[in-house]
């Protein structure tokens, strides 16, 4: 008996849709990660390749992504968007700075009603609303094991024009950190 996907699981694959859409769209390579690179954290990887908008020596940048998706309407704060990420095994893992390959954080925040995630038609397909991306390399540790909570600049819209300068910016050896690590991290449930 088949059974459909849960509302995770949809919101999820959504997201996943997202990354391939905007990757694509900026002729950058996406591949899904397999279950050992899952299992790090690692839900897909980013490859681009020069030219890169005021890139520096590097021909060749990757970038692993941990995705998320979410229909919790986020605390605004006029300069970034909070998300819990549950747990803190993935929060450690991606604020470690000893990767060789810089990873971040994609939220996709869906509407609260999966009727208005997407629209299709022979004109057009719609996935409402937006991701954002986050480095969380150099955020403080925490003693809280329920999770924590994450601020995500709203200046960071995970599309093909800021994807391209933050491969530009790693190709020229610049890693994103966590921005302003002061007041930027909860670490309270």
């Amino acid at each position: 008996m088949a059974i459909a996907l849960s509302t995770l699981n949809r919101e999820s694959e959504l997201s996943y849709a997202y990354l391939h859409a905007i990757a694509s769209h900026a002729g950058v390579n996406c591949k899904i990660s397999n279950r050992h690179d899952d299992n790090a954290g690692i839900d897909a990887i980013l490859t681009g390749w020069e030219p890169f908008p005021n890139g520096g020596a590097l021909t060749e940048v990757d970038i692993k992504v941990q995705l998320k998706a979410t229909v919790k309407v986020p605390f605004d704060d006029g300069e970034s968007l909070s998300y819990f990420l549950s747990g803190t095994q993935q929060y450690d893992a991606l604020r470690r700075e000893t990767h060789a390959s810089p990873r971040i954080l994609a939220v996709l925040f869906l509407p609260p009603n999966a009727e208005d995630w997407l629209e299709h038609s022979e004109e057009q397909l719609v996935l409402r609303k937006c991701a954002y991306w986050v480095s969380l390399r150099g955020a403080p540790a925490t003693n809280n094991t329920a999770g924590v909570t994450v601020k995500i600049p709203k200046k960071q819209t995970f599309d093909g024009v800021g994807l391209m300068h933050l491969m530009a910016s790693i190709s020229r050896r610049e890693i994103p950190a966590y921005p302003s690590l002061t007041d930027r991290v909860s670490h309270d449930a």
